[in-house]
């Protein structure tokens, strides 16, 4: 028998059962595109990640309250209020004599409340920071101008607007600067409005509203600590040089005499991105296998199909058995055809999870991310291997009982 007569015989008993063998293969069709999207959505989300940090820069090196694990977060990260991060520490940490490599510096507090103008109201956050977060940040100024370094800690009630922010208070075409807004129950002017940006690194400046750190903490909040500290180095190659430096500024700061009592954690956008980078890749491959379990269901469903394939072919594989064929000949038909089943639906579902990630890619680019389509060539190999593998796998019991089956009890079965 040629190799291609068990595809030929396959192909022939798909079309004599087109409903039975479409219930067959749609479980292989669904477990294969799932597996496809979930790897094509998780490889576009870690570049959307990419992009978002990128977009930051390579030069900047966060501080944070609360020791860590190396490559784990902080406990500020995870909602913990942590009070030992300082502004004399952002002041500590720009001497030259301290940290050399470092070249600008900002200080983070954020909080959330009523924004109001005129008639409308609505929830902002803002954030109170440094008249450095201009250059740390690499931001532009569309109307206005940014508050000083005087402005920053002498309590002034001045505001800077996200480009969202503006929209919503002021609508098409107002003129917010000189105008007055209430946060909370503090007025406050508007002196500036940021160009707009769009999101990066988890946080979207265009709905922030900015106001004076020290405003912030002492007259909108009531405390004294800092969120974040984020530092600019002079270049990316001195990142891992500033951040010893920024470690032993801070210790010495905080009289600190062990690592084990650091009370602040250190990173640079790379570290943060390779944190970042695995937790999605194992949350991409653990859905992958979750959505492969559905695979199990089809691979039953094909064992059935050839169970009930070899029943009604008694008759035939006594026939072929009489006129010489042997065991391993019968096994290998019924397995070629179970294998060509799995691939044929394999590749209807490396086809529909291609098709449905393109257009998920299309639609999440019209809402304005950058979201590449990415369908990798390992993931289609990976699709591949599963469906042969799930052939053979399933198929090896019917096409053995096909071959077993006793040549005179099978040219006397009706």
């Amino acid at each position: 028998m040629r190799f291609s007569d068990p595809i030929k015989i396959a192909y022939s008993n798909i079309r004599g059962a087109k409903f039975r063998s479409f219930l067959t293969i749609l479980g292989i069709v669904i477990g294969i595109a799932s597996v496809i999207i979930i790897i094509a959505i998780g490889s576009s989300a870690q570049e959307l990640i990419l992009d978002q940090v990128k977009g930051v820069g390579s030069n900047l090196i966060g501080v944070l309250p609360g020791a860590s694990e190396e490559k784990g977060p902080p406990a500020s990260a995870m909602g913990v209020i942590i009070t030992t991060l300082k502004y004399d520490d952002l002041k500590s940490m720009l001497q030259k004599n301290n940290v050399p490599d470092a070249i600008d510096g900002a200080a983070y507090i954020s909080g959330n409340d009523t924004v109001q103008y005129e008639d409308k109201d609505k929830n902002f956050t803002f954030i109170g920071t440094t008249a450095s977060y201009v250059g740390v940040e690499s931001v532009e100024i569309e109307k206005g101008r940014f508050f000083t370094k005087e402005e920053e800690t002498s309590l002034s009630r001045f505001a800077v607007l996200g480009s969202e922010v503006e929209l919503e208070l002021f609508g098409e075409g107002g003129n917010p600067i000189g105008k007055r807004i209430k946060i909370g129950k503090q007025n406050f002017e508007v002196i500036g409005i940021l160009t707009e940006r769009g999101s990066t690194a988890f946080s979207n400046q265009d709905t922030s509203i900015f106001v004076p750190l020290f405003t912030a903490q002492k007259v909108m909040l009531g405390v004294d600590y800092l969120n974040f500290i984020r530092l600019k180095v002079n270049r990316e190659e001195n990142i891992d040089r500033a951040k010893a430096d920024i470690i032993t500024t801070l210790r010495d700061q905080h009289d600190i005499k062990k690592a084990s009592d650091d009370d602040f954690s250190v990173r640079d956008q790379k570290t943060g991105l390779d944190a970042i980078m695995n937790i999605t890749g194992a949350i991409k491959y653990f859905l992958a296998a979750i959505a492969a379990i559905s695979l199990l269901v089809g691979g039953v469903g094909i064992m059935n199909t050839m169970l009930i394939s070899v029943n009604q072919r008694i008759r035939e594989v006594g026939l072929r058995k009489a006129i010489g064929a042997k065991n391993s000949v019968i096994m290998s038909q019924f397995l070629v055809e179970s294998i060509f089943v799995t691939l044929l639906g394999g590749v209807v579902g490396i086809v529909i999870g291609i098709l449905v990630s393109f257009l998920a890619a299309v639609i999440i680019q019209k809402l304005g991310y950058h979201w590449p389509f990415i369908v990798t060539a390992s993931s289609i190999l990976l699709a591949t291997g599963i469906s042969l593998l799930i052939g053979v796998f399933f198929g090896i019991y019917p096409a053995r009982r096909a071959s077993k089956l006793n040549i005179v009890e099978a040219l006397r079965y009706e």
